[in-house]
């Protein structure tokens, strides 16, 4: 096509005669050949494979003791709060489950926890889908909380004290209890099982 009327090219922004061949560049008229390389551009920046954004390295697990058993455990919650389950299990069959018919399900997965580590003699690995579990004994939140008098560093009262207290004292105590945290409703069997328990246990009460 040629140019009937003197323009701006919309790519390199010089004039456009009349009679210069002419081409659409996006929603402008340009020179043929800058349309050209405007579109070839276009191509290649749309080919060209997109940067991934980087990610951090996966945060370590804590270490294990040797021949430590492994115990999931999990708590559930029918509302928040509202009736709740909690549930561990071990590969080699053993498990426990139980229910309360007001609480929350913050409050039943360290339940879980609590009950497995009770139940368990010996070196264990609590496997647990909830981060606040686990980050509480990976991170070392329990050590500000005694040394601050069971005050959050945010200057709060520790929430659920009442579970927490005897369950920081047995993992102390016992010194061979890690944490591992595992990703909920992920195809974990172990995991799905003893959410399958609390859940039960939590409509039993409700």
């Amino acid at each position: 096509m040629t140019a009937k009327y003197a323009t701006t090219c919309g790519v390199c922004s010089s004039r456009i005669q009349p009679g210069e061949e002419i081409a659409r560049a996006g929603s402008t008229w340009a020179h043929l050949a800058c349309a050209g390389s405007a579109a070839a551009s276009t191509a290649a920046t749309a080919a060209a494979p997109r940067a991934r954004p980087t990610r951090s390295a996966p945060r370590p697990d804590m270490p294990a003791a040797d021949g430590a058993l492994e115990v999931w455990t999990d708590g559930a919650c029918s509302g928040n709060p509202g009736p709740g389950g909690w549930a561990w299990a071990t590969r080699d069959g053993r498990q426990r489950s139980g229910g309360e018919p007001a609480t929350t399900n913050q409050r039943m997965e360290i339940r879980a926890a609590l009950e497995a580590v009770r139940a368990l003699d010996g070196p264990l690995v609590v496997v647990s889908d909830s981060t606040y579990v686990v980050n509480c004994f990976r991170d070392g939140w329990w050590k500000g909380w005694l040394a601050r008098g069971w005050v959050t560093s945010a200057r709060k009262p520790v929430v659920s004290r009442d579970l927490w207290e005897p369950l920081i004292t047995l993992v102390s105590d016992r010194g061979n209890v890690s944490f591992r945290w595992v990703k909920g409703h992920s195809g974990d069997p172990m995991n799905d099982l003893v959410d399958a328990l609390a859940v039960e246990q939590a409509r039993a009460v409700a």
